[in-house]
């Protein structure tokens, strides 16, 4: 099987002064603005490294339900944030890290099994492939 999905990003102006749209094929974002301020100054406004995160955060969490139902478990709650590392560096920037943090309450679930399985999602989400970062994982019963 083979899915493909859609994005895109719209730019007017220089760097700086410039400004974005990031939409999404289904409609999730439409024409969401972005910037350079919203970027690299702390200004309202979402940014690439945001919106990775929270693509992140989703296939994690996805494939970690897998992973439990694999065990005959199922969460009554995952609550996962990534925290996306932009660093400037010789030549340009780029995301050395990745922070997974998680939150869940999983009804019989004992902490090796809950452990296990929260490594092994990490380990296989697609997206935790394809980024070429240190992913670290805090992941704790609740």
């Amino acid at each position: 099987m083979k899915i493909v999905r859609k994005a895109s990003a719209h730019w007017e102006g220089g760097l700086k002064d410039g400004r974005g749209a990031i939409s999404t094929a289904s409609g999730a974002l439409d024409a969401y603005p972005y910037g350079f301020a919203s970027r690299f100054e702390g200004v309202a406004g979402s940014n690439p490294e945001e919106l990775l995160g929270a693509a992140h955060a989703a296939c994690f969490t996805m494939a970690l339900t897998l992973v439990l139902s694999e065990s005959g478990l199922t969460a009554t709650t995952l609550d996962t944030t990534a925290q996306v590392t932009l660093e400037q560096i010789e030549g340009g920037f780029h995301i050395p890290a990745v922070a997974l943090t998680l939150r869940a309450s999983i009804p019989g679930a004992d902490d090796e099994t809950f452990q296990a399985a929260a490594a092994k999602a990490k380990a296989n989400c697609p997206l935790s492939k394809v980024i070429n970062a240190e992913i670290s994982l805090d992941a704790a019963l609740v």
